[in-house]
């Protein structure tokens, strides 16, 4: 009887435990603020951007297609 009761309190421990330090977890830090720029009204040209060749697109366009996915 006692070894049933300590087993079934051991069970009883270890399964409200989790649930317990899942719940106690911390909250996520709010996402930062974008930094303020100068009085520049124009964005800058992103990085390492090069404009897509014909050939780039049509490869592009059958791996989309080889792959079975369905046009935008």
């Amino acid at each position: 009887m006692k070894k049933a009761l300590l087993v079934g309190l051991a069970i009883l421990a270890v399964s409200t435990s989790g649930a317990l330090a899942k719940k106690a977890s911390k909250p996520k830090a709010p996402a930062a603020a974008p930094a303020a720029t100068a009085t520049t009204t124009a964005a800058a040209a992103p990085f390492m951007m090069a404009p897509v060749s014909a050939k780039d697109r049509e490869m592009y366009e059958k791996n989309q297609r080889d792959s079975g996915m369905k046009k935008k």
